[in-house]
């Protein structure tokens, strides 16, 4: 069987829409009649997916899978970086977590990985007909680009052909574009076969004379200019709308705590959907107000974001929600911050050895939880006791 073909999408900055537009090529090479498979190399997400074989991989590439209606596979993102603190992730190699490296050893040793990139890449390309490549941030950082091995590192060593996306709703879309190119080596230009431009609100027709400018300069030709679309799928990154929601007039209000190591927040996406639940993201007292109920997420640095939200006052406030009876949800690393101890003694998270006392050790009263069970209910079966005359 003959490996399968490519196509890489590569964008001028992080949230320029690679995601999206990876995924609609899935799909669409899908609807033609193609065995499709999504593929990144390196994936940089708190948001994560675990395979039902039991592997960790990112949540874009598993949205990519589903719009090619094929099962999600960790071959289509064989490295997966989880952020814990600004300088260090927890590496994941093949959906298997390696360990917890400070960003400079990472830098150092990720070239050593480019085996495992190839055998995963290779592997899907002897199943499928076509790989749909996603790039990650922009191809012209230029202090990263020695050891790439996510954008043009990777297209060079699949020898795959590029479609550069810059995204006009946050402006600059020209400067992004023709900027990208210009900072490129000519054999990394060469890549390139055509510019999109994303997220566009309003009439093309005033665009037309910007794009023709945008090709005599760069000398490629712009494939598309794709409308901006509102779509309720799971996100990637902290980069997500969702994430900017202040306020949800609905009857009732849920404040969900934006905590500054926030995972899997795809989690939320229900309450969302639910008609009656007004969900909004928080990240200051002012903001929480007083809703009808709290959620503390998970978080991939429990240790560090309990100390910001006691530093913040958060902690303060939401305590006083639950002792006038706010009820207070925690999931996963949230859970875990309703404690009496949160202890890390081998500095696992945070990178130092230390242990907090929780919000319920310091006022057993108002202890953030949920409210109380009740008191359970007689089996049917019983019979009523005899009351004495």
């Amino acid at each position: 069987m003959s490996k399968a073909k490519c196509i890489m999408v590569q964008g001028t900055m992080s949230g320029a829409g690679k995601s999206l537009l990876c995924a609609a090529l899935c799909r669409i090479f899908a609807q033609d009649g193609w065995r499709v498979a999504p593929f990144k190399s390196q994936n940089m997400a708190l948001n994560s997916f675990v395979t039902r074989d039991g592997l960790e991989m990112g949540r874009a590439q598993v949205v990519q899978a589903q719009a090619a209606g094929v099962e999600p596979d960790v071959r289509m993102n064989p490295i997966l970086l989880k952020p814990s603190s600004d300088i260090g992730s927890q590496v994941i190699v093949n959906g298997e977590v390696r360990g917890q490296m400070p960003a400079a050893e990472y830098f150092r040793r990720k070239k050593q990985l480019i085996p495992d990139i190839l055998a995963a890449y290779n592997s899907l390309a002897e199943d499928f007909d076509i790989i749909v490549i996603e790039g990650a941030g922009s191809p012209a950082e230029i202090n990263l680009k020695a050891d790439d091995i996510v954008n043009m590192g990777l297209a060079k060593l699949v020898d795959a052909p590029v479609l550069l996306v810059g995204d006009i709703d946050r402006g600059g879309v020209f400067a992004q574009l023709f900027g990208t190119v210009e900072l490129l080596e000519p054999d990394e230009r060469a890549r390139i076969k055509g510019l999109v431009i994303n997220k566009f609100r309003g009439d093309v027709g005033i665009l037309r004379p910007g794009l023709a400018m945008l090709e005599e300069k760069t000398h490629l030709p712009v494939f598309g200019v794709v409308p901006y679309l509102k779509v309720d799928i799971e996100d990637e990154d902290s980069l997500s709308d969702r994430l900017q929601v202040k306020n949800a007039v609905k009857p009732l209000d849920a404040a969900i705590v934006r905590l500054p190591h926030i995972s899997n927040f795809t989690d939320f996406m229900p309450l969302e959907q639910h008609p009656l639940l007004g969900v909004r993201y928080v990240q200051t007292t002012r903001e929480l107000g007083a809703p009808d109920c709290v959620i503390l997420p998970g978080t991939k640095n429990t240790v560090d974001d309990l100390l910001w939200l006691r530093q913040c006052g958060l902690e303060a406030a939401i305590s006083k929600l639950a002792q006038r009876g706010t009820p207070v949800l925690g999931v996963c690393g949230g859970y875990q911050m309703l404690g009496q101890t949160l202890a890390d003694p081998e500095g696992t998270e945070s990178g130092r050895p230390q242990t907090l006392r929780g919000p319920a050790a310091r006022r057993p009263c108002a202890a953030l939880a949920c409210c109380p069970p009740k008191p359970p209910l007689p089996p049917k079966s019983a019979a009523p006791k005899a009351r004495r005359p």
